[in-house]
């Protein structure tokens, strides 16, 4: 199976999509106005499950102790073949939210896959799980749970869990921000929202190949993904958000191009000279069905570089 890519194009109007994220966004304040503003003190890292479609569907769920309000929430999908638990290990986010105040939510994929469109990857996207509406009700779920500040919801993923993230982006008005890594474009994306994107990626990934193309085997069963190169899909999210030219900064082995957009959004692409299909400063493998990942490299720290972009970027709408 060989995932391909559609176009980006400028919003036009909100289709049905949009009205699903909306319904998702109206729960997730009727949730806020039952749990009120009291402080949480929940253990700080659960395991929960939803049934959604018939099926149960389960994640993990981390709360620093002591929140007193409204928290940003932060969506983090595992990569093909990974899990929750092992994203919420190898990424440091329990960390990285007790120091800032926000809650992170770990989802598991079912079969230990998402399905991110264009084919990818693995069973759920053979079989066609309709993970955007278990990600739009999970948001709705923890804002039952936690007091979870609506404007303030954020999704970020490694590999087939960013490549989800840009579907989201694509087809719902939830996040106010996202942040794919090692992840390209996959999905026919008319009509998306403008929303601040930040995309790390490596030179040296032979999964999902900055210059686009078909990758090496993914998986157990030899999947490739085949999508536009890296630049490109960030060069169209400028155009959806309107932004103008980017300017670039250039610190050791990583180059970064930022794009200031209307309404304080940016789109900001940082790029890692030599990084295979890894996420930059994490503790373990960034994806488990992935095989001759190439290089690893501690010249950034996503986790610490996507908090600050989504600390920094309110929604809007």
């Amino acid at each position: 199976m060989t995932p391909r890519h559609g176009r980006l194009r400028p919003p036009r109007h909100r289709p049905l999509r949009s009205r699903l994220a909306l319904r998702g966004l109206a729960l997730l304040v009727a949730c806020l106005a039952l749990t009120g503003c009291r402080p949480v003190d929940l253990p700080s890292s659960t395991t929960a499950s939803i049934r959604i479609g018939g099926v149960t569907r389960t994640y993990r769920l981390f709360v620093p102790t002591g929140l007193t309000g409204p928290a940003p929430l932060v969506v983090v999908l595992h990569g093909g073949y990974g899990s929750g638990a092992q994203a919420e290990t190898a990424y440091h986010w329990d960390d990285r939210a007790t120091a800032g105040g926000f809650v992170v939510a770990f989802p598991d994929g079912l079969h230990r896959s998402w399905n991110a469109g264009g084919g990818c990857c693995g069973q759920a996207g053979r079989d066609g799980v309709d993970d955007v509406a278990f990600l739009t009700a999970l948001v709705a779920e923890v804002g039952r749970r936690v007091p979870v500040d609506p404007h303030r919801v954020y999704a970020t993923g490694m590999s087939n869990g960013g490549i989800m993230t840009y579907r989201l982006a694509c087809e719902t008005d939830l996040f106010a921000a996202v942040a794919p890594v090692a992840a390209t474009r996959l999905v026919e994306c008319s009509g998306a929202a403008p929303v601040s994107v930040l995309a790390v990626h490596g030179t040296a990934d032979p999964i999902v190949p900055y210059q686009g193309g078909p990758g090496g085997s993914y998986g157990p069963a030899g999947a490739h993904v085949d999508g536009p190169p890296v630049p490109d899909v960030v060069a169209e999210w400028r155009t959806v958000d309107g932004c103008a030219e980017p300017s670039v900064a250039n610190t050791g082995a990583v180059t970064t191009s930022t794009a200031p957009c209307p309404d304080g959004r940016s789109v900001t692409l940082v790029t890692v000279a030599g990084l295979g299909h890894e996420w930059p400063g994490s503790a373990g493998p960034g994806d488990g069905g992935a095989t001759g990942s190439g290089g690893a490299s501690a010249a950034v720290d996503a986790t610490a570089v996507i908090w600050d972009f989504f600390a920094a970027h309110p929604g809007t709408r």
